[in-house]
């Protein structure tokens, strides 16, 4: 027989579009199989929506590393160090941008406004297609960060905002897993795409590369307008019960959630407390160690061609193992990371110190064959750590408001993502084939990302009481 489950608060709430009012009390129950009913759709809902939502998100953000060497640094005559200012101007609109859009979207439905900024970004992809010298290149990458900066943190929003601390790992590894397949279909498609619609309707493949991938963003966000969740209190594709029961369990579960009626917390109170809380702070940092590191995978195409695969549809292809590897380690890694929740921090500094391993050893190894094995695990190291490590700044928001988590979580992203900035400069041409500046600077990063997540697991045990630090 199921077991019941009680909330340890009153919930109440109103329904956004109507004059019923829903009370729930200290004394309500619900059972387990309509708790697990409850979450499967919960995930039917949320899952496939925002994992095809940012497959194309990373697909138009990483696309121009496929378009550059499909032709498109020849046509619009780009420099080594032009190319890494079209990939910095994105990252400096989009860091800049994700805090306020996380600001204006705990006050918004997630179901229009994720979706509205989808279309946008999507349009402006297909523009990409009609530039002609850099000026219009950096104009168009410029736009395209600013309203694809608030996709990323609002879907960790939603995320943070649909599920108890023990359930995120999961989900954070399907959404990560839509990036690292992105890489693999990116490939894949940019080969096909570029190869086989060169000179079609006289247009150059990588110029049908960004028709065609900013097509298919506008197609889906149309579609996730009809799917996707708000929040628990004022979703409309659950029930009375449903919204209750989503509410009630996740308070029971440490995790904040705003109910109807609730007063809001103001912008700058929610951002001070969110920059001023030590858990951000080592979070931001252990982050953009990460994702500093993970600007390889922007180079992915450079680097097969660096590794001898001189023909640039095979180098496209050669990419896809890369991915593929990184694929099946996170989705085993963050499937077993939800049952040793308490135990993240270690199994990131795990993660981070195999690709360390493999980093040290690309700074030695010159062997074509040798150096491309390595850069397929380094890879899965780095993809495992970033999803674990969504999941566990995440669970260790919970406590926090509704409006500061939203903060805490945009600074992280945002944050890390800022390393991508410098991360951009790490492969310039004249560094091929060894790029020895890029992967030594790459292997402290990590030694330092280990240091980090070791230490916030000790710190967050001993605050919670455990003494029993590993």
């Amino acid at each position: 027989m199921s077991s019941t489950r009680h909330s340890q608060d009153p919930v109440d709430f109103k329904e956004m579009d109507s004059t019923k009012h829903v009370e729930v009390t200290e004394d309500f129950t619900w059972t387990k199989d309509e708790e697990a009913k409850l979450v499967r759709k919960i995930d039917l809902f949320l899952l496939p929506t925002i994992w095809l939502m940012y497959l194309l998100s990373y697909m138009d953000r990483t696309n121009i590393g496929n378009a550059k060497i499909a032709g498109m640094a020849d046509d619009l005559s780009l420099s080594s160090e032009q190319y890494s200012i079209a990939l910095v101007v994105f990252f400096v609109t989009y860091v800049v941008f994700e805090p306020p859009s996380n600001m204006l979207l705990v006050r918004l439905k997630p179901s229009v406004y994720l979706p509205a900024i989808m279309i946008i970004w999507g349009a402006l992809t297909c523009c990409m297609a009609v530039i002609h010298d850099f000026k219009h290149l950096v104009a168009l990458r410029i736009l395209v960060g600013v309203f694809e900066a608030g996709f990323a943190p609002g879907i960790l929003l939603i995320i943070s905002s649909w599920y108890k601390k023990d359930e995120q790992s999961k989900r954070f590894g399907v959404y990560m897993s839509a990036a690292i397949l992105s890489g693999a279909f990116g490939g894949l498609l940019a080969g096909a795409i570029t190869g086989g619609m060169e000179g079609t309707g006289g247009l150059r493949g990588w110029r049908w590369l960004f028709i065609i991938e900013g097509a298919a963003t506008i197609v889906w966000a149309m579609c996730a307008y009809f799917i996707l969740l708000d929040f628990p209190a004022n979703t409309k594709r659950l029930t009375d019960r449903e919204r209750a029961i989503a509410i009630a369990r996740l308070k029971e579960g440490g995790v904040q959630t705003h109910t109807e009626g609730d007063e809001r917390m103001g912008k700058a109170k929610s951002f001070r407390l969110a920059i001023c809380d030590w858990r951000t702070i080592s979070f931001i940092l252990g982050y953009m160690v990460i994702v500093g590191s993970s600007t390889l995978s922007y180079f992915y195409p450079t680097l097969m061609t660096g590794l001898g695969y001189t023909d640039t549809v095979t180098a496209q292809y050669m990419t896809v193992p890369i991915y593929a590897v990184a694929f099946v380690c996170t989705a085993v890694t963050t499937y077993y990371a939800d049952a040793i929740s308490n135990h993240r921090g270690l199994v990131i500094a795990g993660w981070l110190g195999f690709a360390l391993i493999t980093s040290i050893c690309v700074l030695f190894v010159y062997e074509f064959k040798a150096r491309y094995a390595l850069l397929v695990l380094m890879a899965a190291g780095l993809w495992s750590s970033n999803a674990v490590s969504l999941s566990f700044a995440s669970a260790t928001f919970g406590s926090m408001q509704p409006e500061v988590r939203a903060i805490a979580i945009a600074l992280v992203n945002a944050m890390g993502n800022l390393a991508q900035i410098y991360g951009a400069y790490l492969f310039p041409a004249d560094d091929k084939p060894k790029y020895l500046m890029g992967f030594g600077v790459i292997s402290g990063m990590l030694g330092l990302g280990i240091a980090v997540y070791i230490s916030l697991h000790i710190a967050l045990r001993r605050k919670e009481g455990i003494t029993a630090f590993f």
